[in-house]
């Protein structure tokens, strides 16, 4: 057993709040003197490009998440890491296989990134279905099981009836060094240099979960009392619908929806409200972030995790899910007042540097 090799699985680096995560978690590791492998079933995604030389990509080249049961375990045997940690449930369980089948004696940590009763609700497909049948399962052969939020800890253990004693919360590493370097780079978007009107800013992929129709609605009543630019970062399934919806309601002009950023941290400095829009999650990184590169923010009140961020909306505001209007009159509010406390907002991300969690997943390893 190599004691000072760290391996983290990932279906792919695609761009995801969780891949972004683990990245995060890889390069803590790193600078702290460990050997990185970074696992992936499929190594493709936008996040390739922000992997350092010191962490190595092992490529197990499968098409699909469960094709990588066996290559994952022959990696297993062959280099032996001290732990294995994982991300996404159907990657947790192939990881928690992968584990049993090698024979090997290294620790196996899952992370659990949104709330699993909510996304079971929204998802008919087959596997979805299978899902907590198989958590239920295969979760307590698992080390430890990792939840981004006591919310996500709360419901993991409701709806897996899993014992709260095999879980741990840790919040994800999301505030690193070169955040607030990127942070400081130029924005190539009109918006954002002339000044002319306040942008709001969203960013995350298009999808059911991140609900964009109630912000685009909410945006429509902000606009029906100052001018103001909408800019959504990210790609997804949802973009025409949103596209149409967007002409449907006039606001071609304002509201830009750009795809996915490399930098996002950069909009993020200079947008006069970010706004987290979404039905669930479980400890959305985008919302740190934001906070860390000092923008107000607002974000549903949804099942988990902002609530925990913002600590009952003493660092940002908190709007009820699907209430475009109440959503509106929260943007109005903050475009009102204006930029929030530097020390309130540098108090509000403490928790979620990276050497902060990196030592908390560290004292699971002793």
């Amino acid at each position: 057993m190599n004691q000072h090799r760290i391996a983290i699985f990932l279906p792919s680096l695609r761009g995801g709040g969780a891949e972004r995560v683990m990245v995060n978690l890889a390069k803590a590791f790193a600078k702290n003197n460990f050997q990185v492998d970074l696992v992936l079933a499929k190594a493709e995604g936008p996040y390739l490009s922000q992997i350092s030389s010191d962490i190595r990509i092992v490529d197990l080249n499968a098409s699909r998440v469960a094709l990588s049961l066996f290559p994952l375990a022959k990696y297993l045997r062959k280099n032996k890491p001290f732990a294995l940690i994982s991300a996404l449930n159907h990657a947790n369980i192939i990881a928690i296989l992968a584990a049993e089948i090698s024979l090997t004696n290294t620790k196996i940590l899952v992370t659990e990134h949104s709330t699993l009763s909510r996304s079971l609700l929204h998802h008919a497909n087959v596997r979805t279905k299978l899902m907590p049948f198989l958590m239920k399962l295969f979760y307590p052969m698992a080390d430890h099981v990792i939840a981004v939020s006591n919310g996500v800890a709360d419901d993991l253990a409701k709806t897996l009836n899993l014992s709260q004693s095999k879980i741990k919360v840790i919040y994800n590493p999301v505030v690193t060094d070169d955040l607030f370097e990127k942070a400081n780079e130029e924005v190539d978007h009109p918006w954002f240099q002339d000044k002319q009107h306040p942008v709001i800013l969203a960013v995350g992929r298009l999808t059911e979960v991140k609900d964009y129709p109630t912000l685009i609605k909410a945006f429509y009543h902000v606009r029906q009392q100052r001018e103001a630019k909408l800019v959504i970062l990210g790609d997804g399934e949802k973009r025409e619908e949103l596209l149409n919806l967007i002409k449907d309601m006039g606001l071609e002009q304002d509201v830009d929806i750009i795809g996915f950023v490399q930098n996002p941290y950069a909009y993020m400095k200079r947008c006069s409200v970010f706004v987290l829009s979404s039905k669930w999650e479980g400890l959305p990184t985008v919302l740190v972030e934001a906070l860390a590169c000092g923008a107000n923010v607002i974000s549903t009140d949804c099942p988990s995790g902002p609530r925990e961020i913002l600590k009952n909306g003493k660092y940002g505001s908190l709007a009820k899910t699907g209430d475009d209007k109440g959503l509106a009159k929260e943007i109005l509010k903050i475009l009102d007042v204006g930029k929030q406390d530097e020390k309130v907002l540098t108090e509000a991300y403490q928790q979620f540097k990276s050497e902060f969690v990196f030592s908390k997943y560290l004292n699971l390893f002793n």
